[in-house]
């Protein structure tokens, strides 16, 4: 097998492999995420990030990461308004700092 193909085979098991989640009792609800990220994903929240839209880079994380427990997104880009305009900013805050907080760091990488 070439070296792509190992790389693919690799982080497709990270994607389906079991869902992570978290707590999140003011919502009366658990929030589902898989434990890594596409780097179309990992590139928008960057990018918000880097242009000082901080609000939006975290609503964003929960539009494109948050899952219900059967794997299936918990908000649509229509729900981002009111995520950044309507909900609680600490609770966002908190909820996409986990998710983005679950993912592998370079020193576990590099154990592998």
């Amino acid at each position: 097998m070439s070296v792509i193909a190992n790389a693919k085979t690799h982080f497709k098991t990270k994607l389906t492999d079991k869902l992570e989640w978290v707590e999140c009792p003011e919502w009366k609800t658990k929030i589902y995420f898989k434990g890594s990220a596409t780097l179309k994903q990992t590139e928008e929240v960057i990018a918000l990030h880097r242009e000082n839209k901080v609000a939006e880079a975290l609503a964003t994380v929960l539009v494109s990461r948050a899952l219900n427990e059967d794997g299936t997104k918990m908000f649509t880009i229509a729900d981002k308004f009111d995520l950044m305009n309507n909900v609680d900013p600490e609770i966002i805050t908190n909820m996409a700092t986990h998710i983005l907080n679950s993912e592998p760091k370079t020193e576990d990488i590099e154990k592998n």
